[in-house]
């Protein structure tokens, strides 16, 4: 017998998606491309919504 769910299961989607910075180690935040802290960008906080990083998010929901 197959499990009911397994009737609508489907892969989850790849979606292409770029970001504009990078996690810094050496500071631990995410930095644009030009060196500056991605969190005082306003446009891009307003543009993403946040520059949050996969450091500890796996382990912390409030990362």
């Amino acid at each position: 017998m197959q499990p009911f769910a397994l009737n609508y299961a489907r892969p989850a989607v790849k979606l292409e998606a770029t970001t504009p910075y990078a996690y810094d180690s050496g500071l631990q935040l995410n930095v644009l491309f030009d060196g500056r802290v991605a969190a005082r960008d306003l446009a891009l906080l307003r543009e993403s919504g946040t520059t949050t990083s996969t450091a500890g998010s796996k382990t912390h929901f409030d990362d």
